[in-house]
């Protein structure tokens, strides 16, 4: 249930940050960081994609699948366990290669980046009890 609603969460911000890559959104609210500077750079876009909509794909496969996972005949599912824990590993790599973006290359911060990048880290988090759970049903 945890990496459902967190999902979503990262589902609401990954949307807000697509449509402002793509005109939909009025300029992104940052207050205090560089929120232009990051979403404006050329590390934004993979060819003609937004880094956004990478991450709203990845929340939305991490939903869906969550979902899947609390319907009763799935309960329990192996592959869906390890399907949600290697999707979340790639979502933490993928944010921390951004995130070295920011500091290192692009030197600003993007707020919302930065909570997509805490908010899977989170989620990662949330799949190891059932990965733990899975192995040591396999185990014994």
């Amino acid at each position: 249930m945890a990496v459902a609603l967190l999902s979503l969460v990262g589902l609401f911000l990954a949307f807000y940050l697509v449509a402002h890559n793509l005109g939909w959104a009025p300029p992104i609210l940052c207050g205090t960081g560089d929120c232009g500077i990051v979403q404006s750079s050329k590390y934004a876009w993979v060819g003609p994609i937004p880094v956004s909509a990478i991450g709203l794909a990845g929340y939305l496969a991490l939903f869906v699948l969550s979902l899947l996972g609390l319907q009763e005949s799935m309960a329990g599912s192996r592959l869906i366990a390890l399907l949600l824990f290697g999707g979340a590993l790639a979502g933490v790599f993928y944010s921390g290669y951004l995130t070295y973006l920011e500091a290192a290359v692009i030197k600003a911060w993007c707020r919302y980046c930065v909570a997509s990048a805490i908010l899977i880290t989170v989620v990662f988090l949330a799949t190891i009890p059932e990965v733990k759970r899975i192995r040591g049903m396999s185990a014994g």
